[in-house]
């Protein structure tokens, strides 16, 4: 139900005569009119001008111009000025003299418009506090209405604290100050804080002036970031920064402090014309490392957590605030190369050995691997020369095999202890990383903890019973497994490999074989010493020729000496004793002359 609107009575009008009838006729009603009429004040449509509040409710205000009737203006074009009543000026725009129904139709939103835009740059000019009512949260910030005018009040402007809820502000009106327009686009950027920011600005300067460096203030924390916490000194801000807050390691802030939060700091250091402030709240705690026990020393165990983690290492708080480095090469007795994250990740509890500590620098080194005995230590007796192992293939090179018999425990096949018989170019082509591989301990280097060890002892050398198989010209199946620029790998029985040359590889109808053609080769060397067997296919029937070609020729000599030889029909007499008698006179005879 509409409220009533309380109006002033009618104090010039006599009502007693009007009853009488004794105000009949002294006037025409021309003349009343008339009268009436220049009473008035003269208005024009779409005019400005300033008229009276003469009623008020919560939905409507009547407001009196000087005219024949008032205008009636709806309350909620007021509610950037909450503190309204009757009898305030205010300033209206006649939209209309009178409508259908004989109505002054009045808009305060409209006068306000009218004559905002030449306000808002007077207001701005002038440093001017206004009033303006908020309307709206939006990115960023806030919509004010100002003078009818919807200005933009971003959110770092409407405190000189963080806000954490912008929509507390909604509805509210407040006073602020013109910072910036924009004349092209008529934008408006309005600020709240710059109205207590000269007043702060006076409070710093005061507190700054009292500050000491080591003083104990109180603060609330005010703002919480990566880096470190903004503390409220009262009137001033000071950071903390994360290193500051604990003795020990910090990954967030949050993990010590929390907002709005009071407790108390001291000056570490300030700058009177930055008016920066530098905190801390660690150094109101004695320095763990001066806490340490006094008792610890370098062999002791200790036991911590893994608080930061690098390729290099880990480190480790055995107290808070005391750390201590496991060097990546105190992890493991194993000389390969391998990352801190191998053994341990951030949070692990482990058990280690100290193996330096350094209460003045205040620096300590731990290992773990010292909580095993040393591999190397007997390592005569448990692998001696000749004794047989299983060890896992780590790393290659063009020289041999890398393995690890037992972590600590590393070896070195050499490329020619891999096989007596195939010929390896790369230790690659014999085995595989993390592969396991049986090995013979051949020599040991205990100074640099190396051991030289064999795969192809595992066998009796086959070279040395072969030499009655393979023997030079013998004939021996072979499977071509490798074609190079010199020649082709065989593989044989029992084996053994050789090699052929191109020209021995040729077959009888002079084309070349291939990788997995089956041959019969002879062999042409076997030598045992340099572990060399060479062959050749077309030696075979390049012999066969050459066999076939001499026979022939042989048949040819003997046939042409039969029909050289003459025929001899008188019958050929013996020498006698008798001969021989006179042959040997007739010789001594002419040795005498």
């Amino acid at each position: 139900m509409n409220e009533e609107i309380k109006t002033s009575p009618i104090e010039d009008f006599d009502w007693d005569a009007y009853e009488k009838g004794e105000q009949k006729g002294t006037k025409s009603r021309e003349e009343l009119t008339k009268t009436y009429d220049e009473s008035l004040n003269t208005v024009k449509d779409k005019e400005v001008i300033e008229g009276t509040i003469i009623a008020l409710n919560k939905r409507e205000a009547v407001v009196n111009i000087g005219y024949k009737s008032d205008g009636i203006i709806p309350v909620n074009e007021f509610r950037y000025n909450p503190d309204i009543k009757v009898g305030d000026t205010v300033e209206v725009f006649i939209e209309n003299q009178e409508d259908k129904k004989g109505q002054l139709i009045l808009s305060h939103r409209k006068a306000r418009m009218s004559r905002s835009w030449e306000r808002i740059n007077q207001a701005l000019e002038n440093d001017e506090v206004i009033k303006g009512f908020i309307k709206c949260r939006t990115k960023g910030g806030m919509i004010v209405d100002v003078f009818g005018i919807e200005a933009f009040l971003p959110g770092s402007q409407i405190d000189v604290k963080p806000i954490r809820d912008y929509d507390i502000f909604v509805g509210k009106t407040m006073e602020f100050k013109v910072v910036k327009i924009n004349q092209e686009f008529k934008n408006v950027v309005v600020s709240h804080k710059a109205l207590i920011e000269a007043e702060l600005e006076q409070q710093k300067k005061e507190i700054i002036s009292k500050l000491e460096r080591g003083q104990v203030l109180k603060g609330v924390v005010k703002n919480i970031t990566t880096y470190g916490v903004f503390i409220d000194l009262g009137g001033v801000d000071g950071l903390i920064h994360i290193t500051d807050l604990s003795w020990g390691r910090v990954s967030h802030p949050e993990e010590v402090v929390k907002l709005d939060q009071e407790l108390d700091v001291v000056i570490l250091d300030f700058d009177d014309e930055r008016k920066r402030i530098a905190l801390g709240l660690k150094q109101l705690q004695p320095h763990p490392w001066d806490a340490l026990d006094s008792e610890l020393k370098v062999g002791d165990k200790v036991n911590g957590r893994v608080v930061v983690m690098a390729d290099y290492g880990a480190f480790v708080e055995i107290a808070p605030g005391v750390e201590g480095l496991i060097h990546v090469s105190e992890m493991s007795w194993s000389q390969h190369l391998r990352s801190a994250q191998d053994f341990m990740k951030v949070g692990d509890e482990v058990e280690a050995v100290i193996l330096t500590l350094d209460r003045d620098e205040r620096k300590m080194s731990l290992g773990i691997k010292q909580l095993k005995k040393d591999p190397w230590e007997d390592i005569e007796v448990r692998y001696p020369i000749g004794s047989k192992h299983t060890a896992k293939v780590r790393n290659f090179t063009n020289f041999g095999v890398f393995v690890e018999i037992e972590e600590g425990v590393d070896g070195l096949i050499h490329i020619s202890d891999l096989s007596w018989t195939k010929k390896v170019k790369h230790p690659s082509e014999f085995t595989q990383l993390g592969a396991e591989i049986e090995v013979v301990v051949l020599e040991i280097d205990k100074d640099n903890r190396r051991l030289s060890l064999g795969h192809k002892q595992l066998e009796d050398n086959p070279w040395e019973g072969l030499e009655a198989i393979f023997t030079p010209g013998s004939i021996q199946e072979g499977t071509i497994v490798e074609m190079q620029d010199k020649g082709a790998v065989i593989s044989l029985d029992h084996g053994m490999e050789g090699f052929a040359t191109p020209k021995h590889l040729v077959k009888q109808d002079g084309s070349m074989p291939k990788v997995g053609d089956t041959l019969d080769f002879k062999v042409i060397e076997f030598n045992k010493d340099n572990k060399r067997i060479f062959l050749s296919h077309s030696r075979i029937f390049e012999d066969e020729a050459k066999a076939e070609k001499n026979e022939a020729r042989k048949a040819r000599r003997q046939n042409s000496r039969r029909e050289e030889q003459p025929v001899l029909n008188t019958p050929i007499e013996k020498t006698t004793l008798g001969d021989l008698q006179e042959l040997a006179a007739l010789k001594e005879k002419l040795a005498g002359k």
